[in-house]
């Protein structure tokens, strides 16, 4: 029996604003949750700065490592938006004018002041691309291959998202369950190992918090396979109940 194909994905975080702290970035758990319905894993994400050959080496290598490469930020429309002059670097391609992209934003802009010089940086693609949708304004992402260039702000991100919906092969979502316990992890790390070892297919991930005065912990289950998923959710639920420990169901 062959195990299922799984398909991988990385995210490359562009911007100083993020590197120096002065925008926190929520593109990494949306993005990360599209991917998992999508049958896809994210398995690396990197911060880079708005300096293009550390934007190249990061593109470079992600795109050869994963299945699919997102970018998020640095295709707006000032001098520091380098985004897609540094990917066409990285791919060994020019920077064109896209016609769709440009005739999308000449009638978005037409009744907010015209299509200038600025705005049209946002029609610039490494050339071979195509667009992807994005209904909340005018400025399209873009997909080059494996890469996908996308803004960085997260409700614009969203919708490029939603339009991306069902057209990446992918394989099985990944499912996850959560089960809570009011224990110090370091008391059942043997019972979390053994019951995830007994149970091939599922992934135990342990989530400590101090709350109420209180130790606790919840303990996140992830399969493809719901039934998996239920005999181990049941497996540790049962294993803290034989400890003494009241299991919560859905977490704490």
């Amino acid at each position: 029996m062959t195990s299922p194909r799984i398909y991988t994905a990385a995210l490359a975080v562009i911007g100083d604003e993020i590197l120096s702290g002065r925008t926190q970035d929520k593109n990494i758990a949306q993005i990360a949750l599209w991917l998992n319905l999508q049958g896809i894993r994210l398995r690396e994400v990197r911060v880079v700065p708005d300096v293009e050959d550390e934007i190249v080496g990061a593109v470079n290598a992600l795109r050869a490592r994963y299945d699919y490469l997102f970018t998020t930020g640095g295709i707006g429309p000032t001098h520091d938006d380098i985004t897609v002059d540094a990917i066409a670097k990285a791919l060994g391609v020019d920077v064109v004018i896209h016609p769709e992209a440009s005739a999308l934003l000449n009638r978005y802009y037409e009744s907010r002041g015209g299509l200038n010089e600025a705005r049209l940086r946002m029609a610039r693609v490494p050339d071979g691309a195509d667009l992807i949708p994005n209904r909340m304004s005018g400025a399209p992402g873009i997909r080059h291959g494996n890469i996908f260039i996308m803004a960085g702000v997260p409700h614009i991100t969203a919708g490029m998202l939603d339009a991306l919906s069902g057209t990446l092969e992918g394989g099985l979502p990944l499912l996850s369950t959560t089960v809570g316990c009011w224990v110090p992890e370091s008391e059942i790390s043997e019972l979390l190992a053994s019951t995830e070892k007994a149970h091939e297919g599922t992934q135990i991930g342990s989530y400590p918090f101090f709350r109420e005065g209180k130790v606790g912990a919840n303990f996140v289950i992830r399969s493809t396979e719901q039934e998996l998923l239920d005999r181990c959710a049941l497996a540790l639920s049962d294993g803290l109940r034989a400890m003494g420990r009241e299991a919560v169901a859905g977490g704490i």
